[in-house]
């Protein structure tokens, strides 16, 4: 059994620096998407907290829920519907301060304040998106985005 051990801090810089090789030797050896999706998705809830992490996978025109953590949620996304969707039309990282504020956004919870959707790629072609919501508003930036993409990163090789 594999475990998380981060280091005691209040830096959300420095508890990504804690997690990312950890997250890394997690998934060396594991060629299994949906396992490795699971187990990022199991990390980074473990370490933040967040109120929902989880994947939707690219299946023809529809992103499907995929390997998450967190209360239920929407099954289906279509292209470029909501900051899902909208992260996989363009393959860009979307960060949304207050989804309320988001045109078009898909309510799958009223908990759900704020949001970072990051584009997962292999070979350039967006085949999943890691959708990760706060129940506050405001919590996430450049270095959620920057480190995740990192994570990501481990995911589309």
């Amino acid at each position: 059994m594999q475990h998380i051990n981060l280091i005691p801090t209040t830096s959300k810089k420095e508890r990504y620096e804690s997690l990312l090789p950890q997250i890394k030797a997690l998934l060396s050896g594991e060629s299994d998407p949906i396992a490795n999706m699971a187990n990022v998705a199991a990390a980074l809830k473990e370490a933040f907290d967040f109120w929902w992490v989880g994947f939707y996978v690219v299946k023809g025109d529809t992103l499907v829920l995929g390997p998450f953590q967190g209360p239920v949620a929407c099954t289906r996304i279509g292209y470029g519907k909501g900051v899902c969707g909208t992260a996989w039309a363009t393959g860009e990282t979307q960060i949304v301060p207050d989804v309320t504020l988001f045109p078009g956004h898909i309510a799958c919870s009223a908990y759900s304040k704020s949001e970072v959707v990051l584009p997962v790629k292999k070979e350039k072609t967006v085949v999943a998106v890691l959708d990760i919501d706060s129940e506050f508003l405001n919590s996430f930036d450049e270095t959620d985005q920057y480190f995740i993409e990192q994570i990501i990163a481990f995911l589309g090789n």
